[in-house]
């Protein structure tokens, strides 16, 4: 009998395993982009009554909350997918889509589940560079699509560097992708955008037989705690998604905070536009420092392009109360948090644009 090391997946092992913001033990954390409100009135109890049911298993076709948005997006209830978080949906599609000898084409640097979720299936990473000013390159990833090509990720607002991609841009970018391709719309951030000229999936709604358009409830909703994502598309991709998905991981805990949330729609655009208009405001603080790199922020957090410098910049934050997350070694992604957090952002950057230059 031979001994050593049990034998397991080079590639897997190659990877990083995907690392969540760091805690803040004390200051404020802007790290996750998570949202600084506490849940909409009415979701506790929901979660509480839920609670009393955890001798049960949750409901895994999730009625209740797919009628909810298929009425909500005007579509069929097999045109809904509900899943675990928008996370758990795009390894699905992954899955379903793409395997050895396939490819998976998408902007970098963009969201970092991307890579690793290419590599589980077995697929190649076709990587795209952004663009200068850190957006999507859509007539190079259209460009980069070959027979091999099985899956393509559009991330709008794109995660980190909160950048949107305009409708015209997108929808160029579909008149080149063949209609056999599965192309998904990663609309995590939707709810803050605030340009009109921007992607909206609801206005993409039944037009392309091969695209799919997510959102989540971590975000907007302050649901991040919960887990509970969805896609809306067409129902024969929809439903082979569905068999890659792990049994039962959707909660009624999130079923029901979901449905919570969307009975509190007025609220829920107050404290996007709240969160939406304190981004505005620290950008335009930010240029007015000299930060001339930065892109207009588009999602509820800002981009620093400071390059070999992150790590340092990220001490001055640090040393200012705030954590914020670096990706290096192209820059510092900060979440648009607390009321009172903001004057301790803007200490911190005006420091580090002084120090930098």
């Amino acid at each position: 009998m031979t001994t050593g090391p049990v034998k397991l997946r080079p590639e897997i092992l190659a990877l990083p395993a995907y690392r969540q913001g760091l805690a803040a033990p004390e200051g404020f954390k802007l790290s996750s982009n998570e949202n600084p409100f506490d849940p909409l009135p009415g979701v506790l109890e929901a979660v509480d009554a839920a609670s009393r049911r955890l001798h049960r298993y949750p409901d895994a076709a999730a009625p209740e909350i797919t009628a909810r948005l298929a009425a909500e997006w005007g579509v069929e209830p097999d045109e809904v997918i509900v899943a675990a978080g928008s996370v758990a949906l795009l390894m699905q599609f992954t899955l379903a889509a793409a395997g050895h000898g396939d490819e998976v084409v998408y902007s970098w640097r963009s969201f970092e589940v991307y890579p690793w979720m290419t590599v589980l299936p077995g697929a190649t990473k076709v990587a795209v560079p952004n663009t200068a000013d850190h957006r999507h390159d859509l007539d190079a990833m259209a460009a980069a699509v070959t027979d091999r090509t099985r899956l393509v990720l559009v991330c709008s607002p794109n995660n980190p560097t909160s950048t949107a991609v305009t409708a015209a841009e997108f929808e160029g970018f579909m008149a080149k992708v063949p209609a056999d391709v599965l192309v998904v719309l990663d609309e995590a951030y939707a709810e803050f955008v605030t340009d009109p000229a921007a992607v909206n999936g609801r206005t993409l709604v039944g037009r392309y037989p091969n695209l799919v358009v997510l959102r989540t409830f971590s975000k907007a909703y302050g649901l991040a705690g919960l887990r509970l994502g969805y896609g809306i598309g067409p129902a024969e991709i929809l439903a082979a998604a569905r068999t890659t998905s792990v049994p039962l991981s959707l909660t009624d805990h999130a079923q029901m905070a979901g449905l919570a949330s969307l009975d509190r729609a007025d609220e829920l655009r107050a404290r996007v536009a709240d969160i939406a208009a304190r981004r505005d405001a620290v950008y335009e603080a930010l240029l007015e420092q000299g930060w001339s790199s930065i892109p207009r922020p588009h999602g509820n957090f800002v981009w620093f392009p400071t390059g070999e410098r992150s790590a340092e910049a990220l001490e001055i934050f640090r040393r200012h109360g705030i954590v914020a997350r670096a990706y290096l070694p192209d820059g510092i992604r900060l979440t648009i948090g607390e009321a009172e957090s903001v004057e301790n952002v803007l200490a911190a950057s005006d420091e580090i644009a002084r120090a930098f230059g």
